[in-house]
């Protein structure tokens, strides 16, 4: 399998190479589950497949441990909206995903017109808090003058989502309406994303190099990295290979075009003559996956260099700090679990395209992800949400192994949605006061809908209280928790634990981990249990007896 990887042009080793999970420092296991999970989208969830097919890519490093297709790429021939039902092409007509199936990306096509707009700031042709009417100066009509670049890459312009291009019967008046529309919201004062913002810095790229869109993805971007299968209006030869859309047709759709396979589904990117800055790139998971791995390299691969170092730390940087939930880098997605699941930290990085495609890349872990499926086919209302990927990225995240802090296992909480998980020490007298508690805490949940209690109880379990508890990681300064409670991002490191513990002659002490029924993150680890009044030890988890009389009910020990 290490033949199969493309060389990246001008030497080098290669970006990337097939390998074992255990080659790539995963844990086989959750692999494993992350197809099967993929897998029950084939099927009713819940009333409709969530998609016909997918190919699914996961990795860490510089191995591919994960490249799985699944589904078929074209199965649908045309919908029936009376009865609700997919009409199917004869079984020889149908086609199978492949590792190789080529995808309309949809909306993760403003990935890379981020990156081309990211290039030109490095040269100095575009400057990032420049208004954008200073290099289009139409642009400025209806009160857009001071809209910048920033703004546009961050979806903080003041644009509305969308507005239908595709009713326009010239490039020219296309163009136009994108100049005189005005703003929902005054420039930097709310976030929204809209394909506006991607359809504009486009014309700014076109304007300032000279060059259409697609020709700056060819000699900018996928020739450099050797990126094969990635274009604007794949050819027709590509057919074959190639994942089906949607059977578009009015209402659903704004324009009836019939099954669409081959040519891009957005119908603004069509009438754009298939290029656009928001949408129309056509690519593989392979090819995705290097543009990844060359991003989390710091831009460059073997030996093209197609971004510094700085400049992916801007594209993997908030600037959306004023609008909390809406975290966003330069034209990258940021922390955000509702597709990214436990893979989500502050700098993970991703997007999303409306046709079921997903791309996640974790600078924490070194790890990546690519989900694409063809989820618009046989029509777009048969999917909603984001399960799929959610499921994949929770499994790649579950993947990575946490290596215990003391020993060879530590108690993890899982990592299940809806549920409650408690581990809690035996009874202990500490009526003289002065325990204290001691143990190793990781943990990385969803912040504030996820959390993670250190509690007690002095009457059996009918009642409890908070235990507050300080943390401290390595090498850091102490951070209070007064309320007994652990949310949100702690670094995924250990962190050494002590908390003072109310007196009682019974006391029980226990974590407690409650998730919603929504998100989660990767969870909570504990290790070294200890109580200690002065120099006596009250509970040592290394002693095998006091391990026995934990009670875990969730909670499970798991090497790492």
């Amino acid at each position: 399998p290490a033949a199969a990887a493309a060389p990246s042009r001008g030497g080098g080793r290669p970006a990337l190479r097939h390998g074992s999970a255990r080659e790539a420092g995963l844990l086989p296991g959750p692999l494993k589950q992350l197809v099967t999970d993929a897998e029950a989208f084939l099927q009713p969830s819940p009333e409709h497949p969530w998609y016909a097919g997918a190919v699914l890519l996961a990795g860490r490093g510089r191995t591919v441990a994960l490249h799985k297709p699944i589904g078929m790429a074209v199965r649908y021939q045309a919908y029936d909206e009376k009865t609700d039902t997919g009409v199917e092409f004869p079984p020889d007509r149908q086609i199978p995903m492949a590792e190789d199936t080529v995808f309309d990306l949809a909306s993760v096509s403003k990935l890379f017109t981020s990156i081309l707009a990211v290039q030109q700031i490095e040269r100095g042709r575009v400057e990032l808090e420049a208004p954008v009417a200073s290099y289009l100066p139409d642009f400025g009509r209806a009160g857009k003058q001071d809209v910048t670049i920033r703004q546009l890459l961050t979806h903080t312009s003041g644009f509305r989502a969308w507005i239908p291009l595709y009713e326009a019967p010239t490039y020219e008046e296309k163009v136009r309406r994108v100049y005189d529309e005005e703003l929902a919201n005054p420039p930097g004062t709310a976030y929204l994303y809209s394909d506006l913002n991607l359809i504009s810095l486009q014309l700014v790229l076109e304007h300032v190099t000279g060059r259409r869109l697609d020709v700056l993805l060819r000699e900018e971007i996928t020739e450099p990295l050797g990126m094969r299968r990635t274009r604007y209006n794949p050819p027709a030869s590509w057919k074959p290979k190639i994942a089906a859309t949607e059977d578009a047709r009015k209402p659903w759709s704004g324009l009836d075009r019939g099954l669409v396979w081959g040519e891009v589904h957005d119908e603004n990117a069509y009438s754009l003559g298939g290029v656009a800055g928001h949408a129309g790139v056509f690519s593989d998971a392979w090819d995705l996956a290097v543009l990844g791995r060359t991003l989390l390299d710091g831009g460059v691969c073997g030996r093209r260099r197609i971004l510094r170092p700085e400049s992916v730390e801007l594209m993997f940087t908030d600037f959306n700090t004023a609008f909390p939930g809406d975290e966003h880098g330069l034209g990258f997605e940021l922390y955000q679990h509702w597709y990214m699941g436990a893979m989500a930290t502050p700098r993970t990085a991703g997007h999303t395209g409306f046709t079921g495609t997903a791309l996640v890349l974790d600078p924490t872990t070194d790890s990546f992800l690519v989900v694409l499926g063809n989820s618009v086919h046989p029509v777009r209302s048969w999917r909603s949400g984001s399960a799929p990927r959610v499921a994949a990225a929770n499994q790649l995240a579950r993947a990575v192994p946490v290596r215990p802090a003391r020993g060879r296992t530590a108690w993890f909480s899982g990592m299940a949605s809806a549920a409650t998980a408690t581990l809690a020490l035996p009874a202990l007298d500490t009526s003289s006061g002065a325990a204290r508690l001691s143990c190793a805490l990781w943990w990385d949940t969803e912040p504030k809908a996820d959390v993670l209690v250190l509690e007690s109880s002095a009457d059996g379990g009918t009642t409890w209280e908070p235990v507050p508890f300080t943390t401290r990681r390595r090498g850091g300064s102490a951070e209070p928790h007064p309320t007994g409670t652990a949310t949100g991002w702690s670094g995924r490191v250990w962190h050494d634990l002590t908390a003072d513990l109310p007196a009682a002659p019974g006391l029980v002490v226990r974590w407690r981990y409650t998730t919603d029924r929504l998100y989660v993150g990767r969870g909570a680890y504990v290790d070294g249990l200890r109580v200690e009044r002065g120099h006596r030890r009250l509970f040592d988890e290394s002693r095998p007896a006091d391990a026995t009389r934990l009670r875990a009910e969730g909670w499970s020990r798991e090497e790492g």
